[in-house]
Parts: C-alpha cells; structure tokens; sequence
C-alpha cells in the first residue's frame, strides 16, 4: 500500500461550499485545513494503491483541483544509491 498526501485547493468565496461538499461526502474529518490561515485547502493522508483510489477521498466535483502526492521516506542509503 503507498502512501499518499492529497491537497484540494479552493478559492476564500468557495470556502463555505467546499466544506459543505466534504460533509456531505461524508469526508469532513479526514482532512486538515488551511483556511484559517489564509490557504485555502485541506490536507489528507492516504494509504492506496495510486494515485486515482486516493483522489476518491475528495468529494467528485473537486477532485478535478486537487492532487495526490505519493510519498516515501528515505534512508541514508537509499539517499546515497539515488545519488550514484
């Protein structure tokens, strides 16, 4: 399972409407938000296969604005072996 950071962006006018869209999805508590401090977007972490299953997470009529950033972590040596 991989694991992903989703980020939907949204205008300061969309703001209400966006939050009604995630309650009604019923994905409200999944993310975080920016909004109280002027970035208008929510953030969530992810566990899917790729990057479409993670988007799902946004409710439909906003996922055409948001994204899915794949994530992993480095070792010393995995960071080393990129480098070569």
């Amino acid at each position: 399972m991989n694991r992903y950071l989703v980020e939907s962006t949204h205008a300061a006018e969309e703001c209400h409407h966006v939050v009604e869209q995630f309650i009604y999805y019923g994905h409200i508590m999944n993310f975080e938000w920016g909004c109280g401090a002027g970035v208008h977007c929510s953030y969530a972490m992810v566990e899917s296969e790729n990057e479409a299953e993670a988007l799902l997470s946004v409710p439909p009529n906003l996922r055409s604005k948001a994204r899915a950033i794949k994530l992993s972590k480095f070792t010393p040596e995995k960071l080393q072996k990129a480098h070569e």
